[in-house]
């Protein structure tokens, strides 16, 4: 066979330079027949090795009868179905290839959606190192969780880190991933998460918060059934885009420089055009989703995020989730509402604030106002002095009384013996 270098001459010199076979065989020392057939061929010469066969050949057609009746039937029982006495390998190989032409199919077919029709949401947890404050670091599965929104026909992409999978994180992080939407799909999808609820068909349970929040938006929710990641696969795919377009070459000082970083780069990815939408972008056809979709509801974050009423302690702190946080003592033994959303913890007494902090993203710490600190030393000594001063004046002198008092107070007179 000639090389491809010596087909393309011989057809140059044939065609261009109009030299007859005969010639070009005498130029390029080749047979004649050689030419005529490079001449003829309009395809470049292609090695093809002629396959020698494999013993497996020839018990081939019973292994598909089996598989036709038995698709799943291990190879090790086929071979001894057909009475194989050689080697395992070879056969398992053959198997392996014959398998999935039997086998049931589960096509993943190209799913389109109208506009409007479906946000799919996810937790995403990013391999890299986030600071927390007090020494801590997150990374992967410490790591806070990234909530990832997927608009179904737009692909417009919307995400936020919150604090923790608990359900009053996990609604905040909804509200906020649908702000940077700006409207609500007609149907959000999540997978098994325990703070959103657990898979039920049409009627899925959603935790308390969920379902409250579910009336508010005015929307559906929809829980995907255990291992099947097919059905939310638009979100899913955008978690391994984060971790291979926004964490390399990045470094994190905290949660909130996260969400910077992080919102910078939504904007680049949802102004990037995508072969997926014809040459579009996300915010090419966002419009005609967010016009589809229902208006966003007037809500406040107080009423759907972290929500709870105490009677404050002597030691005047609060807890939210595993951190404590200080309150103005002057609230000491008096009920107040500790309200908390993905950055601000504020503790109310009857509407005044007695107490606000920035979240704490760490675990179990204790966050102290040191104006908090300095009331109470003041009530303290205050406390300490009334005390002290509520002793009353020491007494030095004490009054003698006559004895004679008690024998009158029991009736005995000075002419009634007296007992030996």
């Amino acid at each position: 066979m000639i090389r491809v270098e010596d087909w393309a001459e011989i057809r140059r010199l044939y065609l261009a330079e109009r030299m007859s076979i005969k010639a070009i065989a005498r130029k390029l020392h080749l047979a004649r027949n050689t030419v005529r057939n490079a001449v003829r061929s309009v395809q470049p010469p292609r090695y093809v090795r002629v396959g020698s066969g494999s013993i497996v050949d020839a018990v081939e057609p019973r292994v598909r009868e089996l598989l036709k009746e038995f698709p799943d039937m291990p190879a090790t029982v086929i071979a001894e179905r057909i009475g194989w006495e050689h080697g395992l390998t070879v056969l398992k190989d053959r198997v392996r290839l014959l398998r999935p032409v039997y086998a049931p199919r589960d096509p993943a077919s190209r799913t389109t959606y109208d506009p409007g029709e479906v946000g799919q949401c996810d937790l995403w947890f990013p391999p890299a190192e986030i600071p927390l404050g007090f020494g801590q670091v997150g990374i992967g599965k410490t790591a806070p969780p990234v909530m990832v929104l997927t608009a179904g026909y737009s692909r417009f992409l919307a995400a936020v880190m919150i604090s923790t999978r608990n359900a009053e994180d996990l609604v905040l992080g909804q509200w906020a991933v649908l702000g940077q939407l700006g409207a609500v799909p007609k149907l959000l999808v999540w997978d098994n998460e325990g703070g959103v609820g657990r898979h039920g068909g049409p009627s899925p349970k959603l935790t308390p918060e969920f379902t409250a929040l579910r009336g508010m938006l005015g929307t559906r929710f929809y829980l995907c059934k255990p291992n099947d990641p097919e059905t939310k696969g638009l979100t899913e795919r955008n978690n391994g885009f984060f971790e291979t377009s926004f964490l390399p070459g990045r470094r994190f000082t905290g949660p909130a420089d996260f969400n910077a970083q992080l919102a910078g780069f939504l904007d680049r990815a949802n102004a990037r055009k995508r072969r997926q939408l014809q040459g579009a972008s996300a915010n090419d056809r966002v419009g005609a989703d967010r016009a589809a979709m229902g208006p966003l509801p007037p809500i406040d974050t107080a009423t759907i995020g972290w929500r709870n009423s105490v009677v404050l302690p002597r030691d005047y702190y609060v807890r939210l989730d595993t951190c404590d946080y200080s309150v103005h003592p002057g609230a000491i033994g008096q009920r107040v509402e500790v309200i908390a959303d993905l950055d601000t913890v504020r503790i109310r007494r009857g509407g005044a604030l007695v107490g606000e902090h920035p979240r704490c993203w760490a675990r179990q710490q204790t966050i102290t106002d040191p104006v908090h600190r300095k009331a109470a030393d003041v009530m303290r000594q205050a406390f300490q002095n009334r005390s002290a001063s509520g002793r009353g004046p020491d007494v030095t002198d004490v009054q003698e009384r006559d004895l004679s008092a008690y024998d009158q107070a029991f009736g005995l007179g000075d002419d009634e013996p007296r007992a030996a």
